[in-house]
């Protein structure tokens, strides 16, 4: 989820969106919608620049989190960022992966765009002993963005590619509120659900039966269907026209299959973001 305050301002407020206001926000909600297991790429957000112009944007995140998506353990991680996008539509960066925007109003986006699933290691958790490692993967997608007023923002988008077998599936559903509480003073507020098919399910909160003998779970064949759902508050303060501080909160709860898998010791998990960026 993304806030979309800047992407409909006047052109004056437009050089403060490309100095690291919706970047901090984009950083932050990018990795704290999985916690610290940085479940990545959960929508597209192009808002670094005015319609029809070039921007780039960078920062650092410090995140506070879940070791892995229904983990009871926490870890701190400074992830870097930094993001270009071009005035033909085509983007590439940490948040937003390779892709193409294919819209030129600035209240819709859609487009096609390449991403990465991180995996999971079996070494993160104790919990997840015997399960093996889950290897990174490329994943093919597409989204859609849309913003009725610069305050109010729905986003979507669908991901394949993730798990060993390169089958899982994804799709987030997002839709954000922005407020201007002062001149220097921002405050994004948002609500999220990610919808998984069963390839998905089984790579992450399923056991199959030689994890089973290895781990000591019970073997579990999750189905497909919602994986999660996420709140954030996002409080983001421009220090001046280059550069911000953000600050962050996000709730996930696993629902279904998920929050039933053996491998959920916590279904319910809060990240703590402070994100810094600088817009170029």
């Amino acid at each position: 989820m993304s806030y979309p305050t800047l992407m409909h301002a006047p052109a004056a407020l437009h050089s403060v969106a490309r100095l690291g206001l919706i970047s901090a926000v984009g950083c932050w909600l990018m990795l704290a919608a999985g916690g610290a297991s940085a479940q990545a790429f959960d929508t597209v957000r192009l808002f670094g620049a005015a319609p029809g112009q070039d921007a780039g944007r960078a920062g650092l995140v410090l995140i506070h989190g879940s070791r892995y998506d229904g983990s009871d353990q926490t870890r701190t991680m400074l992830v870097p960022s930094i993001d270009y996008q071009w005035a033909n539509g085509f983007f590439a960066g940490v948040s937003n992966g390779v892709g193409y925007n294919f819209s030129r109003q600035p209240s819709t986006q859609y487009g096609l765009r390449l991403t990465a699933d991180f995996g999971r290691k079996e070494s993160r958790s104790d919990a997840l002993r015997g399960m093996g490692d889950v290897d990174a993967a490329a994943q093919w997608g597409a989204f859609f963005n849309y913003a009725p007023s610069r305050e109010l923002f729905f986003s979507s988008s669908l991901r394949y590619g993730s798990g060993n077998d390169k089958n899982g599936a994804l799709l987030d559903l997002g839709v954000g509120r922005a407020y201007m509480l002062a001149p220097q003073w921002r405050l994004g507020l948002g609500l999220g659900a990610t919808l998984t098919n069963a390839a998905y399910q089984q790579t992450y909160f399923g056991v199959t039966a030689a994890q089973a003998a290895r781990s000591g779970y019970s073997v579990y064949t999750p189905g497909a269907g919602l994986r999660d759902l996420r709140a954030s508050a996002a409080l983001t303060y421009v220090i001046n026209p280059h550069m911000s501080l953000t600050t962050g909160l996000s709730v996930s709860s696993l629902m279904g299959d998920a929050k039933d898998s053996p491998l959920t010791r916590k279904a319910t998990a809060a990240s703590v973001v402070v994100a810094f960026g600088y817009g170029f």
